[in-house]
């Protein structure tokens, strides 16, 4: 086999990796680039690969980092099969007509606003362009192999994470390689906790927080500390989050905390149609987390789900205290935009960040204590309290990681340690040979290699 990196190196966005044997080229992962101009860029650029001549996709979960380019290459000749697990085309049924829905939002508000130096802006696919590639999906049970052709057979294996995340080993007479996609935690408060390391003579790791180890303290008493903050001031705290995963957590424990009387009883508002989409199928799926039906059901009882634009407009012009939860994650789009615009001048104000911010995204920007932040073409004063709550990540963290590959005795081969920032991917790879002894390597984008 031959494995190219086209995508997650040096970054934590964009994963795609292209496996090529006797002619046959399969594309595990299919994600958009986000956070910095020069990577968002590369979504326009043509793939080195036309889309034509890749014969079938293996997903490993639904965020849009991974499969968000779908729809494009669709678009631009790809007919053969998208594999994944049931969840993630449930998932993946909300989340990339919403993807196509956003991108044609914000040309036309571009464009409506002249802020865009396009004349005039475009999307970079539409909501039809990504209902017409759901039609190629084809769900597969963990543990099934799947046939894909040239003597190559693939598995997937549950990673934690995200609901119906997985792990995917491909395997030819030869050789095999395991791809981790995004590892879940062993101790997650949604997930249940990752498979043990399927072998295999060659692994791709993740390696999103490979730099450090998430804080040990309970989440919930930092977020019980801002929501009681905030509210004592009347103000308003919002929460940018994934739709998918992330804004369930946040739910799980506002929900938690009213139970047990750490927080006062402030209205929650969900303005995501996206996330409210993807809390009922996260209930559809009892059995694969942690919830009983009973659980999700309260917890959907004591949340306001906002609907339509002009509902989510509104919330600009009530008074707080309240929380709003909205995508997205990284403040890179989404309804949480309008709140920041609205509520970052004002000190009583709180915006609360749930999960890592990718370099180059307006979160980041936020996070790191900027004096303004670029919305809709203009620098809006950042004056409320910016917070952040690390250990609701559902990544695993370096030592959750060493723990994880050592479920297995055997060692891979080689390790090729992708989608983290520069200086997470390194520090991995250092702390793997270190501490166990494994040849890796940290690979740039485009490069090559043969598995023998």
């Amino acid at each position: 086999m031959n494995l190219q990196f086209l995508g997650a190196t040096a970054t934590v966005s964009g994963s795609k990796y292209l496996l090529e044997r006797g002619g046959r080229r399969v594309l595990i992962d299919c994600g958009l680039f986000q956070g910095f101009k020069q990577l968002r860029l590369r979504n326009w650029a043509p793939l080195p690969v036309r889309p034509s001549d890749i014969h079938c996709v293996v997903l490993t979960h639904a965020h849009i980092d991974h499969s968000g380019y779908l729809p494009l290459l669709a678009r631009n000749g790809f007919a053969g099969n998208i594999y994944s697990s049931q969840s993630t085309l449930d998932l993946c049924r909300i989340m990339l007509p919403d993807s196509g829905r956003l991108q044609e939002e914000e040309a036309e508000f571009a464009n409506r606003q002249g802020f865009s130096k396009h004349r005039p802006a475009l999307p970079l696919y539409t909501e039809a362009d990504a209902l017409r590639c759901l039609e190629l999906f084809r769900p597969v049970d963990y543990g099934a192999a799947v046939d894909l052709g040239a003597g190559l057979r693939a598995s997937l294996a549950p990673a934690g994470h995200l609901l119906g995340a997985a792990m995917v080993r491909v395997e030819s007479p030869q050789t095999s390689v395991l791809f981790s996609g995004d590892l879940g935690r062993p101790a997650d408060p949604l997930m249940l906790p990752p498979a043990s390391r399927p072998p295999a003579d060659y692994l791709v790791l993740e390696s999103t927080y490979g730099d450090r180890i998430h804080p040990r303290e309970d989440p919930a008493d930092k977020l019980a500390d801002v929501v009681t903050r905030t509210a004592a001031r009347k103000g308003v705290i919002m929460i940018p989050s994934f739709a998918v995963g992330r804004a369930q957590s946040v739910m799980y424990y506002l929900w938690k905390l009213r139970r047990e009387g750490r927080i006062p009883d402030l209205p929650v508002y969900l303005n995501s149609p996206m996330a409210a989409e993807a809390s009922r199928v996260h209930a559809a799926h009892v059995g694969e987390h942690k919830l009983s039906a009973e659980v999700c059901a309260e917890i959907h009882r004591e949340v306001r789900f906002v609907r339509d634009a002009s509902e989510s407009r509104a919330l600009n012009g009530l008074r707080g205290p309240m929380i709003i939860i909205a995508g997205s994650g990284m403040a890179t789009g989404g309804r949480i935009i309008h709140h920041l615009e609205a509520f970052l001048p004002d000190e009583a104000n709180t915006v609360l960040f749930t999960g890592f911010q990718a370099g180059g995204t307006r979160g980041a920007t936020i996070a790191g204590r900027a004096e303004a932040v670029k919305i809709h073409g203009r620098y809006v004063p950042v004056r409320a309290e910016v917070a952040m709550i690390e250990n609701l990540s559902a990544h695993a963290d370096a030592a959750e990681t060493v723990e994880w590959l050592k479920t297995l005795d055997s060692q891979p081969r080689r390790t090729f340690i992708t989608h983290g920032e520069p200086a997470a991917a390194d520090a991995l790879r250092l702390r793997l040979s270190e501490q166990l002894g494994w040849d890796c390597a940290v690979p740039d984008y485009r490069e090559r290699h043969l598995l023998a």
